[in-house]
């Protein structure tokens, strides 16, 4: 009895062995399987060939709005320090000394006064020839900012880019899982994962680059317009300085000294 039950536990241990012998490669393979798969396989690389557009196209983002968000500061545009000079020689009526100081200023501010402040006419003591001043400043200003806002433009055309490519992912994942069903003749979600994966990873990421690129676009575009608006500003107040030193005995004339009660 002893040595029949020592024959069937030697016998239920060997068939155990045999059994996790088989099945642990099994489940370690498992095991392994979700591990192996890192979120960049799962996030970004699922996605696809399209994904490389995508990836272009953030890239592409980030560094325009790097570089529209260093270009476009005060500093650049209408720096106090050159203000006060130019204001100084405007309030004395020394133009001359003014459009060579921002002549050779590199800001927006001094551009513009070196081009449009030698429209200024002597002739015209009333105000100084103002009408060819502001002609000159706006076409100034047409000039000079097609040239900014082609770059902040840019951002716009990504924005809308990046959600057609994620379109295109997701009709290239859809196709792809048709031909899987057409293929296969059943719905396995096994065999359909990779081309859903390619549908929604690149409308996901599509979406992802769009709104930031849409925010930042009228962030970058609002900034433009206030320091331009600041600069055109700033070239009046510098105009009417001279045109009030010129004309202050006759704009004294005007004002009573007093009245006698």
């Amino acid at each position: 009895m002893i040595n029949q039950f020592v024959r069937r536990t030697r016998s239920f241990t060997a068939s155990t062995l045999i059994t996790v012998a088989l099945t642990t490669p099994a489940l370690f393979a498992q095991a392994a399987g979700p591990k192996s798969e890192t979120m960049l396989d799962r996030w970004v690389l699922n996605g696809g060939a399209t994904m490389l557009f995508i990836g272009a196209a953030v890239i592409g983002f980030i560094a325009l709005a790097i570089y529209n968000f260093m270009a476009l500061t005060r500093a650049k545009f209408c720096p106090e320090d050159l203000k006060a000079v130019l204001m100084d020689h405007m309030t004395n009526c020394r133009v001359r000394s003014a459009i060579e100081v921002a002549a050779t200023h590199p800001s927006y501010l001094g551009r513009m006064v070196a081009y449009s402040f030698p429209n200024i006419d002597a002739t015209h003591p009333e105000d100084l020839g103002r009408d060819q001043v502001e002609d000159a400043m706006a076409d100034f200003t047409v000039n000079e900012n097609r040239k900014i806002m082609t770059w902040i433009n840019y951002i716009s055309v990504i924005a809308q880019a990046s959600p057609m490519l994620g379109l295109l992912g997701t009709v290239i994942g859809m196709v792809s899982a048709f031909g899987t069903l057409k293929t296969s003749g059943g719905a396995d979600p096994s065999q359909l994962a990779g081309d859903i994966s390619v549908a929604l990873l690149t409308t996901l990421w599509g979406l992802i680059n769009a709104i930031p690129c849409i925010i930042v676009f009228y962030i970058l575009k609002n900034r433009f317009a206030n320091l331009v608006a600041e600069s055109v500003h700033t070239s009046e107040e510098l105009l009417n300085a001279a045109v009030a030193t010129v004309n202050a005995d006759t704009l004294y004339a005007k004002i009573p000294e007093g009245i006698a009660v």
